[in-house]
């Protein structure tokens, strides 16, 4: 399973929606939406960076999150994701005092 298909299983199952539900609101077509995002979960095909925004508009994650292969990263994206532009700047800036030290 590809980085890609991994995380985008687990931010479907995380949100409760089925392959095509979740499809379906990322504007796939409704014929083939269920197989397409199977196909997407398993790397049997490699979904466009277009459709990934819309997949990640739909579960409210970065798009990034998808492409990070480190698990501590991916998790900082998903947390980090969820603040305000004023906490993520906190975090920034405290993250970048920690690396000076």
């Amino acid at each position: 399973m590809s980085v890609i298909g991994k995380r985008l299983k687990q931010a479907r199952v995380n949100s409760g929606l089925s392959q095509e539900a979740l499809g379906l609101e990322a504007g796939l077509e409704a014929e083939s939406a269920s197989t397409r995002m199977n196909r997407y979960e398993v790397g049997a095909r490699a979904p466009t960076l277009e459709l990934m925004e819309r997949v990640a508009k739909v579960l409210d994650v970065p798009v990034s999150y998808f492409y990070e292969t480190d698990n501590t990263i991916a998790e900082l994206l998903l947390t980090v994701g969820k603040l305000s532009k004023a906490e993520r700047i906190k975090v920034l800036e405290a993250a970048k005092k920690a690396v000076k030290q």
